[in-house]
């Protein structure tokens, strides 16, 4: 008699533990998010770092209206793709080296907001128009210095924007070098990659000029390598404006 209730006992333990189990019965996320990030004067993709440049930001609204926020990054040229978002209604924005999209007064009221809602389903895509902190433009290509075994780079910089609250002093600039192409702040060799700071508005007064930059030691012998340069101002997460990637191969 006792091993019976032992036995019956046991087997509603069991059958209570299989009770209180829960499934996660929601599919897989498996829509698509296609876009870009374009300099609105120029057409052209507004260059940034792979990883931790350009951040995309998700509100879902179609539970919330008060969501956590979802991020992700673009690509350097400024594209972006996703192919893991949850079917919904979403608020997207975009957050980088350019005037914001989102705007804020001092007490925390929302004052511009240039945002875009997007039923998202399938494949979707979004596009955003923003001013540039700066432009950044070679002048010419880089050029190889054969006795000394460095690289000099010719650039220059201009305002992105016409709006003065964010044409802020220029902090510095700065030649990177990898030997990956995905160069830039977060991926750079630091025995080589050369950086000038600049006080005050002091940078700002090299606008429009052309800047050289040579970096800091004598390059690995055949070796193919990259280079960018970058230049920022002082704001928010201080985000670099870059030039587009050059490939060089030394000898």
């Amino acid at each position: 008699m006792k091993k019976i209730i032992l036995y019956l006992s046991f087997c509603m333990l069991i059958a209570g533990s299989s009770s209180c189990k829960k499934y996660d019965n929601y599919p897989e996320p498996a829509e698509t998010l296609t876009g870009s990030v374009t300099d609105i004067a120029s057409g052209k993709g507004v260059q940034t770092e792979t990883g931790s440049g350009t951040r995309v930001k998700l509100l879902e609204l179609s539970w919330n209206d008060t969501p956590t926020p979802y991020y992700f990054y673009s690509e350097q040229d400024g594209s972006f793709k996703n192919t893991k978002i949850f079917k919904g209604n979403y608020k997207i924005s975009v957050e980088g080296p350019f005037v914001p999209l989102v705007q804020n007064n001092a007490s925390g009221t929302v004052t511009v907001d240039n945002s875009q809602v997007l039923n998202v389903a399938g494949t979707s895509h979004v596009d955003f128009k923003v001013e540039p902190f700066l432009n950044v433009e070679w002048v010419g290509e880089p050029v190889y210095n054969a006795m000394a075994g460095t690289v000099t780079a010719s650039f220059k910089f201009s305002r992105g924007t016409a709006n003065p609250a964010y044409q802020l002093d220029i902090t510095d600039a700065y030649l990177f070098e990898s030997p990956f192409p995905y160069v830039g702040n977060n991926n750079k060799d630091d025995r080589y990659s050369n950086q000038v700071s600049y006080s005050g508005a002091s940078g700002s007064a090299l606008l429009g000029q052309t800047i050289n930059i040579t970096t800091k030691d004598k390059l690995p012998a055949k070796t193919t390598l990259y280079f960018r340069v970058g230049a920022r101002v002082a704001y928010g997460l201080n985000y670099y404006n870059y030039t587009e990637v050059k490939q060089i191969i030394i000898p």
